[in-house]
């Protein structure tokens, strides 16, 4: 007997199990709605781009005439639109100007009806300042006071003023003012007829004026007219000179002194050249005048040497309540002495009146003198109210 040959077993194998063989499980809810919603996007973007694709090759093919109405209907859309649909350049008309530009051309600055007339028996010029309209709104209201200054080039110290009337862009002046000049001087004089809206707590501001050059109106017989105003000409400050003065304060005494030492470089009021000019020197309290004293008066000169001393009582419990002010003046024998022009020094006083008087209580005792520029007066006579 021959012997059984042995059992040959099959080797274990450490490869994973095919995996055609194992079984699937069922699919996630969520894995199939993912799959779905992503196939429905790719379908859509598909679609969107045929579509637009499309519509490039149909815009293309119109006419020039088309895509020109087609513009103009998206002019009316407004102009952010226009930025998006730019056409050609040759499909531009051009653009008509809009409302608010022509209603910015023909806004003007009002205008002005006058008269004038030449009384040859007295000699003098008649102005007659009769109305305006269309004036321009300068105060927050959406109105003005308006009120005219009417004078003579280059004499501009001779100023006649209108009443002022309150809040109106037509006022009705009806006011007539002399100048009594010779017929013969009139052809080189200019006649200025300006506009102001008057501020009682400001400076009062121009809204424009009307100049006739007097050798261009026949004065044969009465003028009347009316007339456009023009913005007035911006004209540099005019330089009136300077003064020197000094401040002594005694404290324990109550005593303010000042001294009025020099001026230098004055404006020539004078026919000659020159001036006759000395100082008034005010005190003030509560915005009103209650001591004056001025120096003398020195002939024919610009530059005038004073070295007058002037004392005023003020205690030390209203120092910062006065103000001090200085106004040189031409002296004139036959007419009205004029001012040449002011100084203030205070605590309500600004820039250089202000630091000379703080310099002045910094230094009790002691005399601060300081040079000051001359400023434009007060005029004698504000526009009055009706």
């Amino acid at each position: 007997m021959f012997p059984e040959p042995p059992t040959q077993e099959s080797p274990v194998s450490d490869a994973p199990p095919d995996s055609s063989r194992l079984s699937h499980g069922p699919v996630p809810p969520w894995a199939l709605a993912t799959l779905l919603l992503l196939s429905g996007l790719l379908v859509s973007s598909c679609c969107f781009c045929l579509y637009r694709k499309r519509c490039r090759r149909r815009v293309g093919k119109k006419s020039p005439a088309q895509a020109q109405v087609h513009f103009q209907e998206v002019k009316e859309l407004g102009q952010s639109y226009i930025d998006k649909v730019q056409p050609e350049v040759e499909d531009l008309e051009p653009a008509a100007p809009c409302a608010g530009q022509q209603a910015a051309e023909k806004h003007t600055l009002g205008r002005l009806q006058y008269s004038l007339d030449y009384d040859f028996q007295s000699g003098q010029l008649l102005v007659g300042i009769l109305q305006a309209e269309g004036l321009a709104a300068l105060d927050l209201g959406g109105s003005s006071d308006p009120y005219v200054q009417v004078y003579l080039l280059p004499d501009k110290r001779r100023r006649h003023e209108t009443k002022v009337h309150r809040q109106t862009l037509s006022p009705r002046f009806e006011e007539t003012f002399a100048f009594k000049i010779p017929y013969v001087e009139l052809g080189g004089r200019v006649l200025v007829m300006a506009v102001y809206d008057f501020d009682r707590f400001s400076r009062n501001d121009a809204i424009g004026e009307v100049r006739v050059p007097m050798s261009s109106v026949d004065l044969g017989r009465s003028v009347q007219t009316w007339q456009e105003l023009q913005m007035a000409p911006r004209e540099e400050p005019e330089k009136l000179g300077d003064i020197c003065f000094s401040l002594r304060y005694v404290p324990t005494a109550g005593k303010l002194t000042v001294v009025v030492l020099e001026a230098k470089n004055l404006k020539k009021m004078d026919v000659g050249g020159l001036s006759d000019p000395y100082v008034k020197v005010h005190l003030l309290q509560g915005g009103k005048k209650v001591r004056k004293k001025k120096t003398t008066i020195k002939k024919n000169t610009l530059s005038p040497y004073y070295n007058e001393a002037f004392s005023f009582e003020v205690p030390c419990d209203q120092v910062q309540k006065v103000q001090v002010e200085l106004t040189v003046l031409d002296y004139d024998k036959l007419g009205k002495n004029e001012a040449i022009g002011r100084v203030a020094v205070g605590a309500a006083a600004g820039g250089a009146g202000l630091r000379h008087w703080a310099d002045m209580l910094a230094n009790p005792r002691r005399p601060i003198a300081q040079w000051h520029s001359l400023r434009p007066p007060d005029r004698a006579r504000q526009p009055s109210a009706p």
